[in-house]
């Protein structure tokens, strides 16, 4: 139980720690970075080189923006091998659908409940 937790806080640390570099070291935007994982996520569930990833380091893999990109490939490859064509419209969005339904009522409890401010500097 504790290597699987190494394991996952490895990974997924990993994950992280590339994307702060990247906010770090170079001039690309931190929601440009989140658009880079998430396809990063779908090219590699597309050449079936996410699974691996997945089967070491379970969370770790499918919880940070990458595994996000993975679940959206994923479910157009499976809704095109059920609908076809039409799938590549819908598989993504069926197979997240959850997800993001999780994230808009939050944020949305998070807005009523805080009061956003600007930032002064």
């Amino acid at each position: 139980m504790l290597l699987m937790y190494l394991k996952v806080f490895l990974v997924g640390g990993l994950i992280c720690t590339i994307g702060q570099l990247l906010i770090i070291k170079t001039n690309i935007t931190s929601s440009r970075i989140l658009v880079l994982f998430v396809v990063i996520g779908a090219i590699l569930e597309g050449l079936n080189l996410y699974q691996p990833i997945v089967d070491f380091a379970g969370a770790g893999a499918t919880v940070p923006i990458v595994g996000f990109g993975r679940s959206l490939a994923k479910g157009v490859i499976e809704a095109i091998r059920d609908q076809g064509v039409l799938g590549i419209l819908t598989g993504g969005l069926t197979a997240t659908a959850g997800g993001i339904a999780a994230a808009v009522i939050s944020a949305y409890i998070m807005a009523l409940i805080f009061s956003s401010r600007t930032k002064k500097y």
